[in-house]
C-alpha cells in the first residue's frame, strides 16, 4: 500500500510563521492531504493508535518524506500525556517510538514530530539554529510540567529560545470540568486567568494561554503562533468534534544543506 507522491495542494501544508533561523524547518500536515486510509481517516491520518489500518498509517507516514522533502523519516513518539523527553541524534534509529511527550535534537537531518487532534503542539528552536524541540501538550502534560521538562533539557539560554504554538482546540470550543482547572490552580493560582466560567462546575480552557504563562515563568517571551481552533477548523483532526478521528503532525528539523 502506498500514497502517490504528487505535490500537495495549496494550503495542504501549514508552514509556521515565526522568525526562526533559516536552517530550522517546520511544517504541519492538514486534512487537505489525501492518504491511503479509508474514512474517517482518509484525510492523511498519521496516528497508528486511533483505529486506522496500520498498513495505511505506515503508508501515510512513509509518504511524508517525499511529500515534504524531509531529510529522513520522522522520529515519532508514543505519546502518553506525560513529561518524558526523548533525545535523538542523526545516527540513532529507534526500534520503536519511545514513550515520551517531547523530543529534542541538535544534529541536522533529525525530524522531530508530535501528533495531535486538539492537544497543543509546541515547536521550539534556539535562535542560532543549534537545537530544536517538539512538545505534545494536552492538559495533563501541561499541568504536570512537560514544557518545563523539555526546556530544562535544552542547552541554549532561555532568552535565546523561540517557540511556536501550533493548532490546538480553542478556548471557545474547549469546556472542561473542575478537575482540569484545579490541576492548574494547584500549581499557580494565576492560571485562573486561562479559565472562563460557563455552566456550574465547568469552564472554557485556553491551552495557549496556559502554555504562554508556563513559558513566561521560564523566562521565555519570544512566543509565536496560536490563534487556531482545531474543533472549528476543518483543516485539522479534532477528537472533540469527532471522537473516532485521525491525527495530524507538527514537525521540526535542522537543514544540513
Amino acid at each position: 500500500m502506498s500514497v502517490p507522491a504528487s505535490p500537495p495542494a495549496a494550503g495542504a501544508i501549514l508552514v509556521p510563521d515565526w522568525p526562526a533561523p533559516a536552517r530550522v524547518r517546520a511544517a504541519v500536515t492538514t486534512r487537505l492531504l489525501r492518504g491511503a486510509s479509508r474514512a474517517p481517516f482518509d484525510a492523511f491520518n498519521l496516528g497508528a493508535h486511533c483505529g486506522d489500518d496500520p498498513a495505511a498509517v505506515a503508508a501515510n507516514q512513509a509518504a511524508l518524506v517525499s511529500l515534504l522533502d524531509l531529510p529522513g523519516e520522522p522520529r515519532w513518539l508514543r505519546q502518553v500525556h506525560g513529561t518524558r523527553v526523548a533525545s535523538f541524534d542523526a545516527t540513532q534509529m529507534a526500534k520503536a517510538p519511545p514513550n515520551a511527550d517531547a523530543s529534542l535534537a541538535r544534529m541536522p537531518g533529525v525530524v522531530l514530530a508530535v501528533m495531535t487532534a486538539d492537544c497543543l503542539p509546541l515547536l521550539v528552536c534556539a535562535d542560532d539554529g543549534s537545537e530544536i524541540a517538539a512538545i505534545h501538550a494536552g492538559w495533563r502534560g501541561l499541568a504536570a510540567g512537560v514544557i518545563e521538562r523539555c526546556i530544562e533539557s535544552l542547552h541554549a539560554p532561555r532568552a535565546k529560545l523561540l517557540v511556536w504554538l501550533g493548532p490546538a482546540i480553542g478556548a471557545a470550543s474547549y469546556e472542561v470540568g473542575a478537575e482540569v482547572r484545579d490541576a492548574f490552580l494547584a500549581v499557580d493560582a494565576r492560571h485562573a486567568d486561562a479559565f472562563a466560567p460557563t455552566r456550574p462546575g465547568h469552564w472554557h480552557c485556553d491551552l495557549c494561554a496556559l502554555a504562554r504563562r508556563r513559558l513566561a515563568a521560564l523566562g521565555i517571551v519570544r512566543i509565536h503562533g496560536g490563534g487556531f481552533d482545531t474543533f472549528a477548523d476543518p483543516r485539522f483532526y479534532s477528537y472533540r468534534r469527532v471522537s473516532r478521528t485521525g491525527r495530524f503532525a507538527s514537525m521540526i528539523w535542522l537543514d544540513g544543506k
